[in-house]
């Protein structure tokens, strides 16, 4: 068995110091960014299913069964709460 090396590194800075970009908590932007992208490809593979299938969409901490009309409005619609947050957010800056 090799023994462990004696010498050792100073532990990384802080992100804070760094100047690396703050994780998507501290920045919102990125964050409404990320969960656009998120439902544009739920919308895409909503789209790509056949009409008669039926899916399973997530509300709170619970699954419910949904035809793929109704899951594509849902998620449309969170596709458009999204985007105008991130507008609003713009606006401010």
């Amino acid at each position: 068995m090799a023994a462990a090396s004696s010498s050792s590194s100073p532990p990384p800075p802080p992100a804070s110091l760094s100047g690396a970009p703050p994780p998507d908590s501290e920045n919102p932007k990125i964050h409404l960014l990320k969960q656009i992208r998120d439902h544009e490809v739920a919308l895409s593979e909503l789209n790509s299913l056949r009409p008669d299938r039926v899916v399973y969409q997530k509300n709170g901490n619970i699954f419910f069964k949904k035809n793929i009309k109704s899951a594509i409005t849902a998620e449309q619609k969170q596709l458009d709460l999204s985007k105008a947050q991130l507008e609003k957010l713009s606006s401010l800056n």
